[in-house]
This record gives structure tokens, C-alpha cells and sequence, in this order.
């Protein structure tokens, strides 16, 4: 194969994926700086005030009332929409009590599963399983998990469970519409955990100085990351796009470190390693999508 021809095949498969690292890295920013707001406005009222303003932004962008969906498509939709909103307000009620890494280390069990289900080759297991090594490592499993609030635990593995979830509906949610799904998506999911969310929230929420932090919040952590991923789920299998979000938990790690003063040891910079490679690894011996659809087809004994 030449050199031009290699690299007519990997710029489809690039672009989607420097999408989605743009993605993470701003969501886990935006994750940061929700944290710091905490005091002010409480879990539930960053997630009320983030939803409500990225829904906004992404109807301004998008303007989704002039989307058609099909009637195949409404169910997904509405439950990627759903898995959306649950997927925040359970990980920022994680937040409050589990460090950014950790929490976001057992948040990635949902991709990570999806990820696990989805393997058929000897070499995707080997790459899940460096990512499971990796996150054994970076959570502080055994007695150290006596410092761990086990309900905050719970909440970011929930989280987890949804974020799988939205993986599956998003896919099937914005295969014709792509990112202007997001809107769509993040309406659903306002109109039920905007109200839940402003009900539990912290006085200071009705402060007008929490506005601009709140809009960069909602911009960092939704509006954008959102945007990208939906472009990045169109594009990739979700056994990929599943193991690709192992990165998250790294992510959340420099994320922490930079904005909140949070620290690693040295297991755990070598967990985050293991993770990334198994990130890079996957990525790099992924089969192109029409390759994987010919099998699928083979194999169900639809013609070609």
C-alpha cells in the first residue's frame, strides 16, 4: 500500500477521534470548574444551570425544531436525551464526595463494559483489559477504599451505566442529523433535571455573579463536548468509541492536578499510561467500518 493511499484510509478514522479528544479535554475542564462552584450553588444547581444553559446555546446553533425524525429514530432519541441528563446529575452528585480521577475512573465502567460486549478479536480484549489493569491501579481499591464515600461511589457507577446507554441511543439518535441532535437531546433532558436540579440547588445559585462561570460551565461541558461527541459517535463503532473514552479517566487526572490541587502517585501516573495505551492501541489496530460491516453481513448471510 502506498504512502498516500495509507493516508487517504486513516483520515476518516483521524478526524473523529481528534474530535473526540477535544472533547474530553474541554469536559473535563468544564467538570473542574463546576467543581469549584460547588459551595455556591450545590451539585443539582451547576447541573440545573449547565444543562439550562447549553440547551440554549445548542438551540441558537442548531435550531432543532426544524429537525425531522422518523419514527424508528423518537425512541432512541428520547433515551439519549434521558441517559444525557441522568448521566450529569449523577456524576456531579458523585463529585461532591469522590475526587474527579476516581470518579470518573468508575464512571468509565459503562463504556467500558459496552466496549468488553463488543469484542470479537483476541486483540480487543487484550487492549479492554490493559484498560481494566489501568483503572485497578488508578482507583484505590482494597483498604484504601475505606476513604472512598460509597454512595458517591454508587452514584458515579450509575452514572456510568447511562453514559453507556447514551452511547448506544446516540448512535442510532443522530446517524442523519449528527451534532444538531445534541439539541434535541439536551431539550429532553432539560426539561425533567433543569427543574430537579434548581429544587435542591444552594441559595447562591440566584446570585447574577454565578452567571458567567455557569455559562462557561454549561459551554465547556456540554455545549462543545456534545457537539464533538456526536460527531465522533457517527463515525466510530461504539466497541471503539467505547474504548477510546478510557482516555477520560487521564483526562480527569491533569484536570484535577491543574485546576483543583489534586494529586497522583506514581502507581497511579503508571495506571493512566496503561490506560492511554490501551486507548492508543485500540485506535491504531481498529478494522475500517466498511470492513466491519462486510463482516457483519457475511456472517448474517445478508448479500453484500
Amino acid at each position: 500500500m502506498s504512502a498516500s493511499s495509507a493516508s487517504k484510509n486513516l483520515t476518516p478514522v483521524l478526524l473523529p477521534i481528534t474530535v473526540l479528544l477535544i472533547a474530553m479535554l474541554s469536559l473535563q475542564g468544564g467538570a473542574s470548574l463546576a467543581k469549584t462552584l460547588f459551595p455556591s450553588v450545590g451539585a443539582t444547581g451547576i447541573t440545573a444551570l449547565r444543562l439550562g444553559f447549553a440547551t440554549l446555546i445548542l438551540c441558537v446553533i442548531f435550531k432543532p425544531w426544524r429537525l425531522r425524525f422518523s419514527r424508528e429514530q423518537r425512541k432512541p432519541l428520547l433515551m439519549y436525551g434521558l441517559a444525557l441528563g441522568a448521566m450529569n446529575f449523577l456524576f456531579y452528585l458523585a463529585i461532591r464526595t469522590v475526587p474527579l480521577g476516581v470518579a470518573v475512573g468508575l464512571e468509565f465502567t459503562g463504556p467500558l463494559a459496552l466496549a468488553l460486549f463488543g469484542s470479537r478479536r483476541l486483540l480487543d480484549f487484550v487492549w479492554v483489559l490493559l484498560a481494566v489493569i489501568g483503572l485497578g491501579f488508578l482507583l484505590p481499591l482494597g483498604a484504601g477504599m475505606a476513604t472512598i464515600d460509597p454512595l458517591g461511589a454508587a452514584l458515579a457507577v450509575g452514572a456510568g451505566a447511562c453514559w453507556a446507554i447514551y452511547i448506544l441511543a446516540g448512535q442510532r439518535a443522530g446517524a442523519e442529523h449528527g451534532p444538531a441532535t445534541v439539541a434535541i437531546g439536551s431539550l429532553i433532558a432539560s426539561v425533567i433535571f433543569v427543574p430537579l436540579g434548581l429544587t435542591f440547588a444552594e441559595s447562591g445559585i440566584w446570585h447574577w455573579s454565578i452567571l458567567p462561570m455557569a455559562l462557561l460551565v454549561a459551554l465547556l461541558s456540554s455545549a462543545i463536548p456534545y457537539s464533538l461527541e456526536m460527531i465522533a459517535l457517527t463515525r466510530l463503532p461504539a466497541r471503539i468509541f467505547g474504548t477510546l473514552m478510557s482516555l477520560e479517566p487521564a483526562m480527569a487526572a491533569f484536570s484535577g492536578m491543574l485546576f483543583l490541587g489534586e494529586t497522583l502517585t506514581l502507581t497511579q501516573w503508571l495506571a493512566l499510561l496503561a490506560i492511554i495505551s490501551a486507548s492508543a492501541g485500540s485506535t491504531l489496530t481498529m478494522k475500517p467500518k466498511k470492513s466491519q460491516l462486510s463482516e457483519v453481513e457475511i456472517n448474517s448471510g445478508t448479500p453484500k
